[in-house]
């Protein structure tokens, strides 16, 4: 069977690298339509300098780009000149090796070279400039134009066609879902339409009437004339100075992110059959000519031959834009991807519409993740030129974003006389309290080194300590909550957990995909019969419950901006709360993993007793019209107990001493409940572990390398200094054999690595007798 009709709209290097990937997993019915030419299509994979660098901070991306030069080479569009990476500050030295250690987490060789190597492998450089460079040998060129044509080849020999001049002026509808496509001159019936329309993704979405959120940017491109450089010469990028480079013969091709960012209207697009090439502007590109003048000085010789302001697709987190939209079942996307990711990207895509889940994780890439205030037009404009201007940046895992306050609890105002400094939860944009600077520092607070000191507070220890010794008051607002109305035998077909319990109970359960990966973790309230609290992780998790829900007697609603939240929490709690409410707090009448409804003061609440953090307490929820009132009651009570206000970085550090798991970071589709540590049953392959640190003034920040013997085993998901325990904790994948408590291990930290040793967990209370005090 040929599978569905498939129309794919744009040839360029995604379109013909779904078509292949499709047509290889026998969905043959497949139609691609191209608004220009084939294959020269005059989008940006025209005109695509085609430089592949496989390194990246997200293994799903770096995944892509591997899986990319490994099927290039294979149909002989691909040389692998290798990549090198320079340094010309101590601070771009120390990202290149970090960045050196992204590739070992994610299996990418590469090695730290002195500048007598740089030197050695682009003998145009200046090196009295170089401090070090990061040489990854398997990255290369891709030649664009003509993996566009190879993969359409093999897609056209399964039975798959390529139609050029065919512009798209229409998505068609039956029944409330795609059934065609309509140019000017005739109609495409299919089953699922397929946008790989590149930067006129947004377009596209508008006929389809999907918000495809990404930003056309114009990005600046020249040749040299001849320059002394020779076709093996590595690819070369000076991040210092935002250029890279790239041989064209004995010429070079530069390329340049140094320029004032430059959003690009379609309509004002060039015609004729190259419309993403506008027209070159010197006057901008005169600070990266001196730049790159001053690292590879034989160009003073050269002069620029030709050059063009390439157009390409910039998002607001800097991801692709991969999936179906739920309002237009049949409307997939695969858009804002270059050319380092095509083919990587198109096989996870096929993989999903072919078997309804892809081998790798896509939650960073799924386009369902943003909430809607990220999809604001406003919104995407100002955060995708972020994007565009922090290509070449030594970007901090925690740097707050360009554009805030999009989404602020009812307790900011509050927060803010206290001092808060915040961080933004990037799944939803909201504004959430770091530390509180009202807060004193310990006495001698711990020394820690300047990178992960950044965005952090000694304040984290006094607050972390406080809610272990006293209670303390978290925002949680920011977690999102869905309303679930309906019989329950619909959350428990959809979880791992025993969701049918009595009214009162609350279960931490999981979402799994077809094959028992993780899709999210989600805490149940049944609060009613029909009627269930879903504490969940996003966008994606409400996408997947409406979804679910279709042709059902159900009703998914998600309450976070109408609802306000706080975590109450530390030994005082009950003593706290008790006399405020009509709810039963006796230990007895209200026991972990319950909730009740009634009053805290005049506010009416729902009380879960959950505690992320490992401490007695309650998350209490109010309409977000009481938040003010919820937050003035218990912090006027809590005055006489010794309550502060807390921050997520105290949050975080408690978190890892309980062990407890955060979806996305510590696990995703690619782990299941066994690997995670979740659930018993036969010994997996690979655990989720629990490390102790011995260098207290050293914090990983997540994806570092751990070594075994001096050889990577695995790699850092989570990590915090715990403050209990007197000691960084880190969270990290590694083979089951080595997952043994007193195993001796390393971690990779830039140019070090750091002692770690195994340990049983969860470190603070292992019996969680203070969790049911």
């Amino acid at each position: 069977m040929p599978g569905p009709k498939v129309v794919i709209i744009g040839a360029g290097i995604v379109g013909c690298a779904l078509a292949d990937e499709l047509t290889a997993r026998g969905w043959t019915d497949v139609t691609v339509l191209e608004r220009g030419p084939l294959f020269v299509t005059g989008g940006s994979s025209s005109h695509a300098p085609g430089l592949v660098f496989q390194t990246n901070p997200s293994r799903t991306m770096a995944r892509m780009a591997r899986y990319t030069v490994e099927k290039f080479l294979a149909l002989d569009c691909f040389r692998p000149v290798g990549s090198l990476e320079v340094a010309t500050t101590p601070e771009r030295l120390a990202e290149l090796h970090r960045r050196f250690g992204f590739g070992q987490s994610w299996g990418i060789r590469s090695e730290i070279v002195d500048r007598a190597a740089v030197k050695e492998m682009f003998p145009l450089v200046d090196d009295a400039l170089i401090l070090g460079g990061l040489h990854v040998p398997s990255d290369g060129l891709a030649l664009a134009v003509a993996a566009c044509e190879a993969q359409a080849a093999r897609a056209t020999s399964r039975g798959a066609r390529f139609i050029g001049h065919a512009e798209v002026v229409d998505i068609l509808r039956e029944g409330g879902r795609v059934s065609g496509v309509r140019t000017q001159e005739m109609s495409f019936k299919s089953d699922i339409v397929v946008s790989c329309a590149g930067f006129w993704g947004p377009r596209v979405g508008t006929l389809a009437g999907v918000p495809i959120p990404l930003l056309p940017m114009a990005h600046q491109y020249v040749r040299t004339t001849a320059a002394g450089a020779t076709d093996d010469v590595p690819i070369l990028r000076h991040q210092d100075r935002d250029l890279y480079f790239r041989a064209h013969g004995d010429a070079l091709g530069i390329g340049s992110y140094l320029h004032e960012p430059m959003p690009v209207d379609l309509a004002d697009l060039p015609g004729g059959d190259h419309p993403s090439m506008m027209p070159f502007t010197p006057d901008t590109f005169d600070e990266s000519w001196t730049a790159a003048t001053r690292l590879l000085p034989g160009l003073a010789g050269a002069r620029i031959a030709d050059g063009f302001n390439g157009v390409f697709s910039f998002t607001a987190d800097g991801f692709p834009l991969l999936g179906e939209s739920r309002d237009l079942p049949g409307f997939w996307t695969a858009e804002a991807i270059w050319v380092t990711h095509s083919a990587g990207a198109a096989r996870a895509l096929a993989e999903w519409m072919v078997t309804g889940r892809s081998s790798l994780d896509l939650h960073e890439c799924d386009l369902n993740r943003f909430d809607p205030a990220q999809l604001t037009p406003a919104y995407v404009r100002e955060r995708s030129i972020r994007s565009f201007a922090e290509v070449y940046d030594i970007v901090h895992p925690l740097d707050p974003p360009s554009v805030r306050d999009v989404r602020v609890s009812p307790f900011h105002a509050r927060q803010t006389e206290l001092g808060a400094v915040f961080g933004e939860s990037a799944a939803t944009g909201w504004e959430r309290p770091l530390w509180y600077a009202v807060n004193p520092p310990p006495p001698e607070p711990r020394p820690r080194d300047e990178w992960s000191s950044r965005h952090w507070s000694p304040i984290a220890e006094t607050e972390a300590r406080i809610t272990r010794e006293r209670v303390a008051l978290y925002d949680m607002t920011p977690l999102t909550r869905l309303e679930v109305t309906g019989p329950v035998s619909f959350l428990q077909d959809l979880t791992s957990g025993n969701v049918d319990r009595k009214v009162g109970s609350v279960v931490y359960t999981l979402l799994l995909d077809a094959a028992g990966g993780i899709r999210s973790d989600i805490t149940v309230a049944r609060l009613a019969e029909d009627r269930f609290q879903v504490g969940a992780n996003g966008p994606l998790d409400l996408d997947h419950l409406l979804r679910e829900a279709l042709g059902k007697p159900v009703t998914v609603r998600d309450i976070t901006g109408g609802t306000c939240g706080l975590g109450l929490w530390g030994p005082r709690a009950r003593d706290l709360v008790a006399p405020l409410t009509d709810i039963d707090l006796s230990p007895d009448a209200f026991r972990y993993f319950q909730c009740r409804q009634g009053h805290i003061g005049t506010v009416p609440v729902t009380m879960l007793r959950l505690s992320y953090v490992g401490e007695l307490g309650w998350e209490i929820y109010a309409r977000a019209d009481h938040g003010l009132k919820l937050w003035d009651t218990l912090w006027t009570a809590g005055r006489e107990h010794g309550v502060i206000a807390a921050g997520r970085a105290a949050f975080t550090s408690l978190r890892l001493e309980k062990g407890y798991r955060s979806w996305g970071v510590d696990m995703t589709t690619e782990d299941d409940p066994y690997q995670a540590g979740l659930a018993a049953g036969a010994e997996p392959d690979r655990r989720l572990t629990c490390l102790v640190l011995a260098d207290a003034g050293a914090v990983p920040l997540g994806r570092e390398p751990v070594y075994a013997d001096g050889v990577p085993v695995g790699h850092v998901t989570s990590a915090a200094f715990g403050h209990t325990i007197g000691a960084p904790i880190a969270y990290a994948w590694l083979p089951s054999a080595l997952a043994v408590p007193g195993t001796h291990l390393e971690i990779g930290y830039f140019d070090r690595r750091l002692a770690a040793t195994v340990a049983a967990e969860p470190l603070f209370d292992p019996k969680h007798d203070r969790l049911r005090s």
